[in-house]
C-alpha cells in the first residue's frame, strides 16, 4: 500500500526539506544582521524602490531606523510607508522554490526557479512602489491595498507560476 503513495510522499518530503532548510538559512542570514538595521537584501530593494519612484516623479528619500530595523520612505514631505524585513518577499520566494523543487524535473527546474525569482522580485518591487504611490496620493485606500490588493498580486503571481510549472513542465510527459 505504501508503494502506491511513494510518489506523493517523495514530493511532500522534498517540499518540506527544501522549505525548512531555506527557512533556516534565511533566519541565519537575518540573525547575522540583527543589530545593523535593515538587512542588506531589503536595503537593496528599498534603494531600488526609491530610484523607481524618483523616475516616476515621486521624489523619495530614505531614512534609516537602525534600532527599529526599518527604513522610512520620505515622499512629498511626509512618510507614507516604511520598509521592514517582511516586505522583501523572501518568504514568498522560499515557498515558491520549495514547491518547484518538490516537482523536480532536471535542469529546467533551476532555469524555471531563476526566471520565477526574477519575476517575483520585480513584482515585489512594483508592489512596494505601488503602495507608496497609493499612500501618497490616496491614503484612504492604503489599508485595502496593503492588506488585500498587493498581497493578492504577489501571491497570485506565485500561484500562477506554480500552475505553469505543473501544467507545462512537471506533468507534461505524464499526460502524453
Amino acid at each position: 500500500m505504501l508503494k502506491d503513495f511513494k510518489p506523493v510522499l517523495n514530493i511532500l518530503l522534498r517540499f518540506v526539506i527544501v522549505y525548512v532548510v531555506l527557512l533556516l538559512v534565511y533566519q541565519y542570514y537575518l540573525n547575522s544582521f540583527r543589530f545593523q538595521g535593515l538587512d542588506p537584501f531589503s536595503r537593496i530593494i528599498t534603494e531600488q524602490v526609491r530610484d523607481v519612484q524618483n523616475y516616476l516623479g515621486y521624489p523619495t528619500q530614505l531614512y534609516n531606523d537602525v534600532k527599529g530595523e526599518q527604513v522610512y520612505f520620505y515622499v512629498r514631505n511626509f512618510y507614507p510607508t516604511r520598509m521592514v524585513e517582511g516586505c522583501n518577499a523572501i518568504s514568498v520566494m522560499i515557498l515558491f522554490v520549495a514547491f518547484i523543487i518538490a516537482f523536480y524535473k532536471g535542469s529546467k527546474t533551476f532555469i524555471f526557479i531563476l526566471a520565477g525569482l526574477v519575476l517575483l522580485y520585480i513584482m515585489n518591487l512594483l508592489r512596494i512602489v505601488g503602495l507608496n504611490i497609493v499612500m501618497t496620493d490616496h491614503k484612504e485606500y492604503g489599508k485595502i491595498f496593503h492588506d488585500f490588493v498587493f498581497p493578492a498580486v504577489i501571491y497570485g503571481t506565485v500561484v500562477l507560476l506554480w500552475l505553469v510549472w505543473i501544467k507545462f513542465f512537471a506533468l507534461k510527459n505524464e499526460n502524453s
